[in-house]
């Protein structure tokens, strides 16, 4: 069995909308609540609850105290609980800092409710959910006659905007697909541009983030003399947001595109496994390029694609000399950790005007056939 979520775009009515708020509100009232009782207990020396024992005093506790809870989705509620007890588990496992208060105008307006009794369903136009019953909706995409939904995510966006993430289960096929040399191809990130493959060709990314530079900036100036927590502050927020969402879908688009192309046209990818965060430091002088290209978005994109079709995806480790290597040979010219070197002659086998990027993807490619067969 295998998982798959499909986002849809959703335009709640008004009655929706509040219902909406209600829930969000409810949401993250249950949260800081039960955050604030585990606390509680563990300075008293309680045991710290469970996940079902958590959901059990919500229950029994919460919505006798606040009888509005009530009012709102119950698996909201739960997945609430839930959410806090898996922030707990990442903080005892040491992947992640201790759950913090939601704070009503800086937490993600979100919550996620689960399918039961055909509470969720897709329609043409539409989509239904508990609580809000037929919701409009954009449906681009229709699910498979053997997918069963699981539950669903409402999100609204910093713009106002809605959407509705919603998690199908299926019966995953595995496919058995033979790997040669002329089904594989080799990535070697490249800041102006995303990448430049084992065939020499350049992604052309386009850089969404400068071109909309000078109007994002004209905007955040107007805000700057604006009075904070005013009607006109909260409105220029809004179309401040609307921008970054509008670079930021720009930037999931061509990205899918990419991704897809790729992975239809070939069954192995390698790739190397770099430290994006790293390499947007202020050490590098390109940060800015590095972060709209979205590189590491990218690779999870190409990743999941070619599993669904039964490809592979190869990471190289990043400290393989990849670009100081001849591909043609396989003499390594240590000169090369020059980056201001783009075009250069092996000594060893006489090839002539290698270009940097192409030779690097092209022993990317040569060292994760070599890892896929080891």
């Amino acid at each position: 069995m295998a998982n798959k979520a499909i986002i849809y775009a959703i335009y709640p009515n008004n009655k929706q909308n509040e219902q909406c708020q209600k829930t969000f509100g409810c949401c993250r009232f249950v949260y800081n609540q039960m955050l604030t009782v585990q606390q509680n207990r563990h300075k008293s020396g309680e045991k710290h609850l469970s996940k079902m024992s958590a959901n059990t005093y919500c229950n029994q506790h919460l919505k006798t105290d606040y009888p509005f809870l009530k009012e709102v989705d119950k698996f909201a509620l739960t997945n609430a609980v839930y959410h806090l007890s898996g922030g707990y588990d990442r903080f005892f496992k040491h992947l992640g800092k201790f759950p913090k208060y939601k704070n009503k105008h800086k937490a993600r307006k979100s919550y996620t409710t689960n399918f039961t009794n055909g509470n969720i369903d897709i329609g043409n136009n539409y989509i239904k959910l508990p609580k809000l019953g037929k919701v409009k909706a954009k449906i681009h995409r229709v699910p498979d006659d053997n997918w069963k939904i699981k539950s669903a995510t409402v999100t609204q966006n910093r713009d106002n905007t809605y959407q509705v993430s919603v998690l199908f289960e299926y019966d995953k096929i595995v496919y058995d697909v033979p790997v040669t040399d002329t089904v594989a191809i080799g990535l070697d990130y490249k800041s102006d541009g995303l990448y430049v493959d084992s065939n020499g060709k350049t992604a052309d990314m386009p850089h969404y983030y400068r071109k909309s530079a000078e109007k994002l900036a004209k905007s955040q100036r107007k805000l700057k003399h604006m009075i904070i927590g005013s009607n006109n502050y909260n409105k220029q927020q809004k179309r401040i947001a609307k921008i970054h969402r509008h670079i930021a879908n720009q930037r999931k688009d061509f990205l899918h595109k990419e991704s897809t192309a790729i992975a239809k046209q070939y069954s192995c990818v390698c790739v190397e496994d770099l430290n994006m965060k790293a390499m947007s430091n202020k050490g590098f002088g390109n940060g800015k390029a590095t972060l709209d290209n979205g590189y590491g978005m990218f690779l999870n994109m190409l990743c999941y694609k070619l599993q669904d079709r039964g490809g592979y995806f190869i990471k190289v480790d990043k400290f393989f000399p990849s670009s100081q290597l001849c591909h043609c040979c396989g003499f390594k010219n240590s000169k090369l950790k020059d980056l201001s070197i783009r075009r250069w002659d092996c000594p060893a086998c006489g090839t002539k005007n290698i270009d940097r990027d192409i030779n690097a993807a092209q022993n990317i490619k040569y060292e994760g056939l070599r890892l896929l067969s080891a």
